[in-house]
């Protein structure tokens, strides 16, 4: 006996949780549970394996939906990694004295950075105030004087030695800072006038002259005598200051030096400070002479900048950390993921060779190195040039701080165009992206690809258990310890879990989306507190979370409201009751992006003979998508061999969805087109209370499809809208039972008999309850369609017998038009 539509009862319409088998009486119960990854077991191997592995390019590319906990999941595992790392070490960058644009990189263990910033800061301070201090001890200015005392006794002596050569000549030597003026004299020894030396006789104004050339040429034997001594004069103070001063700033310095003496480069550095300083004693001592105060405010702007090239710039400081670092860079740009050099106020007036490393500013990769790093695939693309960057850094593992960090190149005032020097940075990256992004990464960028060989993948969603239904219930309790909301009730949770199993369209799975859930519990947590706002230990109840549910589809259906009142008003035409040929009511799904909902659709097939075959208006007015055309051959196939035995086929035949005005588009349809298309052949009329929906192979396998419970409810919302009277119900293909997950008001019209929801397997047994007739095309009909002939009454005999009247009547227009013809033509 063939097989025939099954009527489902109310149980098996919706997974209903028993909030008994839950184990809990508030949520509050379960706050200091572990919340494990539910359902997430392939994505948290995964991404254990990939954060233990300290291997390079083994980088962790995250696919997943939006709300699937990819990110807090990840986030979760990097911090407990980064617990078992050690604590990686700080970065200084430090101004290099022999090469000032060049800042050296150094890093230290963790929390010496700071011990080395502040010894060189102390260093500073106290030099300022410890050189003047000695410089000022009068045993020093004993030593200076004696040395300046020796100098100016050779001095004098060769200045004694000068006059007298100038008085031999009766001239006179004046000194006046620094400066030697020469003036004649008379007879008795006085200095001439300029007068009295214009009355000269020629002869004593020539001698004058002659005397004159003579003393400067021995002046400038005495300023050529005196140079060395001058220098051996400096060059004794010199070395009197710096044998007073060195002593100071080595042990100014002698504290950083002990801070990590096993590292060669600091070492190095320090020697570079000490040089720095001993060859700028001077700016150490304050001034005192002419034009005091300028010279003074001068002397202390040098010395500041003196000691800023003499400080630390601590760009990664890690100290006081207990682990690795996780950073997750929400934001990232070039300045803050690359680094910076910030551009100061009056950089333009910088000199070049007083460049200050403070200016350098570590990015989030610097800053992660020695741990993790969670970063967004599509904010890295968003920025001009911020990708290739990164590509570059994932292949040379180096970064380099650069003046154009922020995008704007070199110039503009960048201080003194400072090029940091480059950094191996140790850092696992974490990226989290769509799956279209991934495998467009794959395709388009093998090089970057193969640098992230941990692909972490998150289902959308997963088998449901008892555990899995624990777990959720655990994070319910999460969610409201974190939150500070108020705990739920078990019946409350249930609601929680069975919804998990409607945004899953299965009664055996669940949403892995748990932002909608996190969503949910909010919402009914605020409802709960306005419903009991005087008694703070009040439980959230299954009535909350009822009450969230419809506040959220009350937000967001309009459209669906407004399409429903077209069928209330009648303006689109769909018929609940009685019977039609030729004409069915398809269930379809609207999906809005935020929303979907299900709307009934009529569709219409005419027959009549001819050659044109099956015709699908909307594909020809280019108003059906690639997967329904596809849909539409199937059918064609199916058909044309259902029906191969009355081959040729003389059909002309039309199907279209009526008041459809926005497109068409996926398979779910074609049952139902080809029920329309059957009733028009057969001449028998189809209930029009029962829409349907299923896709058929070609076969007639009946095959399961999207959007199920939205595109009941949507018919049912019509139906009731109408009034139910037991006649109306649902055709749905018999592979999407498990996926029913139907509203409340569904079941209990399903119990009292005044709703029904029906599968079928195959093609045959939707046409059957359809119509009221034997369908007499079971699933080997396809094969063994010559046995109709001895059927009679059957939704296939009857087709056939159309068909075959169609043929006829081609046939005898066929004759007809070559009579017609042949009287006309010409023989020879």
């Amino acid at each position: 006996m063939p097989a025939s539509a099954r009527a489902l009862s109310a149980h098996q319409l919706r997974l209903i949780i028993d909030p008994a088998t839950l184990g809990f009486a508030s949520t509050a119960e379960l706050t200091g549970l572990p919340l494990p990854w539910i359902g997430q077991e392939r994505a948290e191997a995964a991404a254990r394996f990939g954060l233990a592995m300290q291997q390079p390019d083994y980088h962790l590319f995250v696919l997943g939906d939006v709300g699937s906990g990819r990110a807090s999941l990840l986030h979760q595992a990097m911090l407990a990694e980064a617990a078992r790392r050690p604590v990686p070490p700080d970065l200084c960058y430090l101004h290099d004295f022999d090469a000032p644009d060049r800042p050296r990189a150094l890093r230290l263990p963790a929390g010496q950075g700071r011990l080395l910033r502040q010894a060189l800061a102390d260093m500073g301070t106290r030099l300022e105030t410890e050189v003047p201090q000695h410089l000022a001890n009068p045993t020093f200015l004993a030593d200076a004087a004696r040395v300046e005392q020796r100098w100016q006794a050779q001095e004098n002596d060769a200045l004694v030695v000068l006059d007298a050569f100038a008085l031999a000549r009766q001239l006179r030597l004046v000194r006046n800072n620094g400066q030697m003026a020469i003036t004649p004299l008379g007879p008795r020894g006085q200095p001439l006038s300029e007068a009295e030396a214009r009355v000269l006789p020629p002869e004593r104004r020539a001698a004058i002259a002659r005397d004159e050339d003579a003393l400067r040429a021995e002046i400038d034997r005495f300023a050529q005598a005196m140079h060395p001594l001058e220098r051996e004069r400096d060059a004794a103070l010199a070395a009197l200051r710096r044998a007073v001063v060195q002593p100071l700033v080595q042990q100014a310095l002698h504290g950083a030096r002990q801070i990590a003496p096993e590292a060669t480069r600091l070492t190095q550095w320090l020697d570079q400070v000490e040089r720095a300083l001993l060859d700028s004693i001077d700016l150490l001592e304050p001034y005192y002479g002419d034009n005091e105060a300028d010279a003074e405010a001068d002397r202390k702007d040098d010395l500041d900048a003196l000691l800023a090239r003499c400080r630390v710039n601590l760009a990664v400081d890690n100290g006081g950390r207990s682990g690795a670092p996780v950073i997750v860079e929400d934001n990232p740009q070039q300045r803050s993921l690359m680094g910076s050099i910030d551009h100061g106020a009056n950089a333009d007036d910088a000199d070049p060779g007083q460049a200050d490393v403070s200016a350098i500013h570590a990015g989030s990769l610097l800053r992660a190195h020695g741990g993790f790093i969670l970063l967004h695939l599509q904010d890295l693309t968003a920025e001009e040039g911020l990708w290739p960057r990164v590509r570059r850094f994932l292949r040379s593992r180096r970064l380099q701080i650069s003046d154009d960090a922020g995008g704007s190149g070199a110039g503009g005032g960048a201080p003194a165009g400072l090029q940091p020097e480059p950094v191996e940075v140790d850092v696992k990256i974490v990226l989290v992206g769509s799956v279209d992004e991934y495998y467009a990464l794959q395709d388009n960028d093998p090089e970057a690809a193969r640098r992230f060989r941990v692909k972490v993948d998150f289902a959308d969603r997963f088998i449901a258990t008892p555990a899995t239904h624990r777990a959720t219930a655990t994070f319910v309790a999460q969610c409201c310890a974190q939150r500070g909301l108020p705990h739920f009730g078990p019946e409350a949770v249930a609601l929680l879990i069975e919804q998990s199993h409607r945004e899953a369209d299965d009664q055996g799975r669940q949403s892995a989306r748990f932002a909608q859930a996190e969503a949910l519990v909010i919402e009914s947590a605020a409802l709960c507190r306005m419903r009991n706002p005087a008694d703070a230990t009040a439980l959230v109840q299954a009535a909350d979370v009822q009450a969230a549910l419809a506040a959220q589809r009350l937000r967001h259906n309009q459209t669906e409201e407004e399409l429903h009142q077209t069928l209330v008003e009648g303006e689109c035409l769909i018929t609940l009751h009685g019977q039609a040929v030729g004409q069915v009511n398809a269930l379809s799904q609207i999906d809005l992006t935020d929303y979907r909902f299900g709307f009934p659709v009529r569709i219409t097939a005419r027959s009549f003979a001819g050659q044109e075959g099956l015709l699908n208006i909307d594909r020809e007015v280019h108003m059906s998508g690639p997967i329904h055309d596809k849909g539409v051959l199937i059918l064609h196939g199916y058909l044309t061999a259902l029906f191969s035995h009355v081959a040729p086929l003389a059909l002309n035949a039309s199907i279209v969805f009526e008041q459809e005005y926005s497109g068409v588009e996926g398979d779910s349809a074609s049952c139902a087109e080809l029920y329309a298309l059957l009733s028009s052949l057969s001449g028998l009329p189809l209930r029009q209370g029962i829409a349907v929906t299923g896709a058929l192979n070609q076969h007639g396998e009946v095959l399961p499809v999207g959007g199920i419970n939205e595109k009941i409810e949507g018919w049912f919302q019509a139906c009731a809208a109408a009034g139910l009277d037991g006649t109306q119900g649902a055709l749905i293909p018999a592979r999407n039972q498990r996926h029913l997950m139907l509203s409340r008001p569904i079941l209990e019209a399903v119990e009292r008999g005044l709703f029904h929801v029906y599968t079928v397997q195959h093609v045959s047994e939707g046409i059957a309850l359809l119509t009221g007739e034997a369908s007499g095309m079971g699933p080997g009909a396809v094969l063994a369609a010559d046995a109709a002939d001895e059927v009679t009454h059957t939704v296939l005999s009857r087709a056939e017998q159309t068909l075959r009247a169609y043929r006829r009547a081609c046939q005898s227009a066929g004759h007809t038009r070559a009579g017609r013809t042949g009287r006309g033509r010409r023989r020879d």
